[in-house]
């Protein structure tokens, strides 16, 4: 596929599932990935934000994965390792989009996560989704679909194509894969976790 020769993605884990018809490109916290071909963008979120954006009329699209709503030390790197602050993240897959051909006009955008999985009184899932509401209300974006908050995590796929998004609520969970992995991410901001492998109750809906 023409996506898998774009050098900018190289790094983004690439499987194949039985059950979908395109290459899957899992993504991880800190992580985006934007295609020209057909694709299936994958993640699995907890208090993390997810946007899935495309433009309907070239038919490229991706997905983003942050943590956090904005850096406090005045980093810049709109590319690299910042991207799990929204604002980079969004910064960085809306402008893939459009080197691409898209235009800001047609954007269609989806929001996903936020999920309240944490107990204590930090709700790192709340500020994530008032901080993406907000930047997209200043940027001029109204999205199309929300599914945001709650208590459940999240696995995502997202069709770049159709701009279809397939959510599984994972409704309990048998581990703490999800909350260890945000945890480390969050302590570390260095490398994501291993992929996750949830033994849950799942509910599925289609966006």
């Amino acid at each position: 596929m023409a996506s898998v020769g774009e050098e900018e993605f190289r790094h983004i884990r690439r499987m194949r599932d039985d059950r979908f018809p395109y290459e899957i490109a899992a993504i991880m916290p800190g992580e985006f990935f934007v295609s020209r071909a057909p694709m299936i963008v994958y993640t699995v979120l907890g208090s993390c934000v997810a946007a899935c954006i495309r433009d309907p009329v070239v038919g490229v699209g991706g997905m983003n994965h942050f943590m956090l709503p904005e850096p406090k030390d005045g980093a810049n790197d709109s590319w690299g390792e910042t991207t799990r602050y929204g604002s980079f993240a969004m910064e960085s897959l809306i402008n893939e989009i459009l080197k691409r051909g898209g235009m800001r006009s047609r954007l269609e955008i989806k929001l996903f996560g936020g999920g309240r999985i944490y107990e204590g009184n930090i709700d790192i899932g709340a500020r994530n989704i008032e901080w993406v509401l907000n930047y997209l209300k200043v940027e001029g974006f109204q999205p199309v679909k929300v599914d945001l908050g709650d208590v459940f995590p999240r696995k995502v796929y997202y069709f770049t194509d159709l701009g279809r998004v397939l959510v599984k609520k994972i409704e309990r969970l048998k581990n703490r894969t999800i909350m260890e992995r945000e945890s480390e991410y969050a302590a570390k901001i260095r490398t994501a976790a291993q992929t996750d492998r949830q033994g849950a109750a799942e509910a599925v809906t289609l966006f």
